[in-house]
């Protein structure tokens, strides 16, 4: 069974995005795998990390969305703080895109889904348009 933490909060700073796990640092090396997949069931986004030998689930929920949105807004890529390990999330910008893409207008995401990611991220669809 895979491990999932949740990100409860987010840091918006002028020049950088800062993500934060206050879950129990794991006590492996934790690395960025630049993968994120859509759990419409649970209502979050997950970026996948790397341990080595599995993949730990980081889920973004919804009070962290607006610092999601804000991330697409911005070219620099946002930070995870988990302990003392900080790092860049690795493709963030492309995979979170690329799901944004794929649940607008697709009822195959749940239709409470789908338009709560429609009505969060109206800014990056139509800067993006």
């Amino acid at each position: 069974m895979r491990k999932l933490v949740e990100v409860q909060k987010a840091i918006v700073q002028e020049n950088e995005i800062l993500f934060a796990i206050e879950a129990q640092e794991p006590a492996e090396a934790i690395e960025a795998a630049g993968q994120m997949i859509a759990d419409s069931d649970g209502g979050a986004f997950i970026y996948l990390l790397d341990t080595g030998t599995d993949y730990i689930y980081a889920q973004f929920k919804q009070p962290v969305w607006e610092a999601l949105g804000a991330a697409m807004q911005r070219e620099g890529v946002p930070l995870l703080q988990w302990g003392e390990q900080i790092m860049p999330l690795a493709s963030f910008h492309e995979e979170f895109w690329m799901l944004l893409e794929n649940i607008e207008d697709n009822d195959n995401y749940g239709v409470p889904f789908r338009t709560a990611v429609e009505e969060a991220f109206r800014e990056v669809f139509d800067s993006r348009a």
